[in-house]
């Protein structure tokens, strides 16, 4: 059994396990645990009712929280033409086709989200093995693959935030830091589930939201009253 840290002890004292909290009190004991010498970045866990094995009842997508992530994420772009002269104009660190294409191949991944218009799929479907198991991979139902390169490049800057469930059903995302004001991260969080539960599979039976939790980089988790 792993022993717990004298810091860890303390917060997870002031933690009710296994007891939901509503949100606004949730957080302002998040806040509490603002005791590391970075900024923590706050995380939401919500573990639904899903079959991750059912293709209809993936959660998957993307939103844009009303405060951001606290984070510019470094975006690159693969279009041409007018596209490529937007995505430059809206702040993309990087935008090509295939020289591009060819230096990710290589092992460059140095980015945090990949954005392709959509004729550029045949230079980028080939890099699936590379981008896939990162989560770097454009894919039309996240948002990533899109003709309006200048607005999404633009949206992920601000922090856009992906998410997709995972195999045990949780939807894990950051929702701010742990710096932000607290009315900042009840409003970020409140949109993240509210969004989540707007977004439900249909074919999904019985309770669809199971549990929520936030947490900080170096916290415990606080369970939220759905």
């Amino acid at each position: 059994m792993t022993k717990l840290s004298k810091r860890m002890k303390v917060m997870t004292s002031k933690v009710q396990a296994d007891t939901p909290v509503p949100l606004a009190q949730a957080v302002d004991v998040l806040k509490q645990f603002n005791t590391a010498k970075f900024d923590q970045s706050v995380e939401i866990a919500m573990r639904l009712g899903v079959d991750a094995k059912q293709a209809d009842q993936l959660v998957r997508g993307s939103i844009v929280l009303p405060h951001g992530i606290g984070k510019s994420l470094r975006v690159i772009v693969f279009a041409k033409g007018d596209l490529a002269e937007q995505a430059k104009a809206a702040g993309a660190a990087e935008v090509g086709a295939d020289e591009m294409a060819k230096k990710i191949k290589d092992g460059w991944t140095d980015f945090d989200v990949c954005i392709a218009a959509p004729d550029m799929m045949g230079v980028v479907g080939p890099l699936g093995r590379v981008l896939g198991p990162r989560g770097l991979m454009p894919s039309p139902r996240a948002g990533t693959v899109t003709p309006e390169i200048a607005k999404t490049v633009k949206e992920y800057k601000a922090g856009k935030v992906e998410f997709r469930n995972d195999a045990g059903g949780i939807v894990h995302a950051v929702v701010g830091k742990i710096s932000f004001d607290a009315q900042k991260l009840v409003e970020n969080i409140q949109a993240f589930m509210d969004h989540i539960h707007a977004i439900k599979p249909h074919g999904v039976k019985g309770n669809y939201i199971k549990t929520i939790a936030i947490s900080a980089t170096m916290s415990p988790g606080i369970q939220i009253a759905a």
